[in-house]
């Protein structure tokens, strides 16, 4: 596929997997599952999770290996230390795009930036675009695409805004 065609695939996805998704209150997973949701009539949505069997009413599988179809998007909230595994498996799928919402790469220190390069080698080696990490997400109102850990979907509207700052986006989201 070329080079754009992933970009495109990843950013109006007909397929995500959302690998971390889980039910529990208060959590980054259910935030982003609940935000998945709100476009489920326009793609599909794939909920991995290895401990769960559903999660909101979805059937869980327990890795993107597991998934039937092409995945265009996986959107990612796991532990650190899980995200090169994961990452290599989004290689061996096929996958698109992957946006990394963990945190404690290399703003965590020696240990973290270490993960960073190791991801970043699997990048290169699939030719996954990814977005992260340590990132809010993205969304896209005016395609249902809620990719992110905000509380807040804007309707959509005729702005776009990009910010490197999870803390200004989140500020932004809550005026929007």
């Amino acid at each position: 596929m070329r080079e754009m065609g992933k970009i495109e695939n990843m950013f109006n996805p007909k397929t995500v997997a959302f690998i971390g998704a889980t039910e529990k209150e208060g959590s980054i997973g259910q935030q982003i599952m609940k935000n998945l949701l709100l476009g489920k009539e326009k793609r599909v949505i794939y909920p991995i999770n290895p401990n769960k069997k559903f999660v909101m009413g979805l059937k869980c599988l327990p890795s993107i290996l597991d998934v039937p179809n092409h995945v265009d998007l996986a959107v990612i909230a796991t532990p650190a230390k899980t995200i090169p595994k994961i990452i290599d498996e989004c290689g061996q799928k096929g996958v698109d795009g992957a946006v990394i919402i963990s945190a404690g790469f290399r703003e965590a220190g020696v240990e973290g930036a270490e993960l960073e390069k190791e991801v970043k080698k699997l990048q290169e080696k699939y030719g996954i675009r990814i977005l992260g990490p340590n990132c809010l997400g993205f969304i896209r109102p005016h395609i249902a695409l809620n990719a992110a850990f905000s509380r807040v979907t804007p309707e959509p509207g005729e702005i776009a805004f990009i910010s490197q700052s999870a803390a200004l986006g989140s500020a932004m989201l809550d005026w929007a």
